[in-house]
């Protein structure tokens, strides 16, 4: 961030009726400030120093994440990632656990999450992501596009400081792009989980909102800290604000995306989020 240094000068007396003078300087950030690239990937192939596979149960969803597209839930190809919800012929175990500990039962749905966890973190500045979803609306359709603090305890924990439970601070939750396929076919959710002080308790519904767009087109859909607020953008234009939130997230914080089913219902087809790319950006 460009800086410019403002100097300013005081004149005051002492006891002795003498005068004196304080020279105070002070940094602001300047019109000249700009956002620079610090984490880019347009899919040309999957980047395992950029993603790896989470393979948590939550949300009590009826997928199985599975490792490394198996049945065809992950692919890149075309410039772009795709990450699919795949109906199977027969039930089959499923071996992802809950923060508990708890298996996920059998299932016949199968889908991909993955997460850049220990790979690319961040604090604060800009996080953006194009994509689109293929055949949107459908009822239990849940693709997201979403942060969490990286000391979140849930699994893989693979460092000594993973374990500040959700939504505490360290393992905060902001959602970018949520599609809730009940309730609407061109809409999508976004905003902050605000934190109810407590493990495992927090507030969804505050902070966040619906907003139309053409979900199966493509956009970019993005939230950055600007100040003490968190600013939330649909194709660059700001679209909703949580004002005083920016600094409630302190924390280092890496990218999700996924595709989850959220209610055994019927699927038609198999469904897809297609991301073009993703990046993050901090203000220089």
């Amino acid at each position: 961030m460009l800086i410019g240094i403002v100097t300013v000068q005081l004149s005051c007396k002492t006891e002795s009726g003498k005068g004196a003078e304080v020279t105070v300087s002070t940094e602001i950030a300047t019109a000249d400030s700009t956002w620079e690239v610090d984490f880019f990937d347009d899919f040309n192939s999957f980047n395992e120093d950029h993603w790896q596979d989470q393979r948590i149960w939550v949300n009590n969803e009826f997928q199985c994440y599975v490792p490394e597209g198996e049945y065809g839930t992950r692919e890149v190809s075309d410039g772009s990632l795709k990450l699919k919800v795949i109906r199977l012929e027969e039930e089959l175990p499923c071996d992802n656990l809950d923060k508990h500990g708890e298996q996920h039962p059998d299932t016949r749905y199968v889908s991909s999450r993955i997460v850049t966890k220990n790979r690319r973190e961040f604090v604060k500045g800009k996080w953006t992501a194009r994509l689109k979803i293929h055949n949107n609306g459908q009822a239990s359709m849940f693709p997201a596009w979403w942060l969490l603090g990286a000391k979140n305890n849930e699994s893989p924990v693979q460092e000594a400081d993973e374990n500040i439970c959700w939504p505490m601070t360290g393992s905060g939750e902001i959602d970018i792009f949520e599609h809730h396929g009940d309730h609407h076919k061109d809409r999508f959710t976004t905003g902050a989980i605000k934190s109810e002080g407590e493990c495992d308790k927090g507030d969804w519904w505050s902070m966040r909102k619906d907003f139309p767009a053409t979900l199966d087109e493509y956009h970019e859909y993005s939230v950055e800290w600007e100040g003490s607020d968190l600013v939330y953008r649909l194709d660059g234009e700001e679209i909703y604000r949580n004002e005083g939130q920016g600094d409630k997230y302190p924390e280092p914080m890496f990218a999700i995306l996924n595709f989850a089913k959220i209610t055994d219902s019927p699927m038609e087809g198999t469904w897809v989020m297609e991301v073009d790319w993703v990046k993050h950006e901090t203000l220089k």
